[in-house]
């Protein structure tokens, strides 16, 4: 479906509603990594449409890329999204008061984004429902950068920020600075998941560390589920990923429906 306009290019997402049950439902938007300059939303499919089949409205959601598209064009498709979920709550069943992000990698980074920034921070863009808020009510960060500003980045990640931002560290550190999840944490934010493997290299495990003091630090409710010894998801197992989904499952439902 298409949920907005920018850029010169139609914004889609796939949409998942859960079936033969009664709604309203609480909704989910689903975020999919890439280093913000590649990826689809079709790659987040199987757990879009698992979360549908536990009551919730899943939302896979595509957003413009880097280069072509540099920050902030990735979050403000990302609140697009979750406008344009509130403005059709009616016709999909969606309890517009209960809505979550998860993301993975870079797409965490923009659930984050979701989660801590408000409408004051000028990342709304121009996608369509303006009149519509684009707040979400908990957040889901799976091996996602939240400081931007940190200078220990392996060398790859820092060409690929390079690419997102348009330019170094050193070039535009007040971008770095407003693309930095951890910058916009204030009390009142909504819950936060976070999980994160130790031997990450392509987003340090430190990053999960930062983000996770400095909620506690605000008050924010958050968890740190670690992963010992495990990677960017590349070396997860079946047991890995059951326990993983158990625990985002059971964050969702402690969130957005209060069991």
């Amino acid at each position: 479906m298409v949920y907005g306009h920018a850029g010169g290019e139609d914004l889609q997402l796939d949409l998942y509603v859960p079936k033969d049950e009664p709604g309203p439902f609480p909704a989910v938007v689903v975020l999919h990594g890439g280093g913000w300059t590649a990826g689809s939303h079709e790659v987040v499919r199987p757990i879009a449409a698992t979360l549908a089949g536990q009551g919730y409205v899943t939302a896979s959601v595509g957003y413009r890329l880097a280069p072509r598209h540099r920050f902030p064009a990735q979050i403000q498709d990302a609140k697009c999204a979750v406008r344009w979920l509130r403005a059709n709550a009616q016709r999909y069943q969606i309890d517009s008061e209960r809505i979550g992000a998860l993301g993975f990698s870079a797409g965490a980074h923009l659930a984050l984004l979701l989660g801590l920034t408000e409408a004051k921070d000028g990342l709304e863009g121009a996608g369509g429902n303006p009149e519509q808020s684009s707040r979400v009510q908990a957040v889901i960060n799976v091996s996602g950068p939240t400081d931007l500003t940190q200078p220990l980045w392996p060398d790859a990640t820092q060409l690929i920020l390079a690419d997102f931002l348009g330019g170094s560290r050193e070039q535009l550190p007040g971008t770095y600075r407003a693309a930095s999840p951890a910058a916009y944490i204030h009390r009142g934010a909504p819950p936060v998941l976070t999980i994160h493997g130790t031997a990450d290299t392509v987003v340090p495990y430190e990053q999960a560390q930062l983000l996770h003091a400095a909620l506690r630090k605000a008050r924010v409710p958050s968890r740190l589920a670690t992963l010992h010894g495990k990677g960017h998801g590349e070396n997860w197992t079946d047991k890995d990923l059951n326990r993983n989904a158990t625990a985002m499952l059971a964050f969702l439902d402690a969130n957005l429906r209060g069991r």
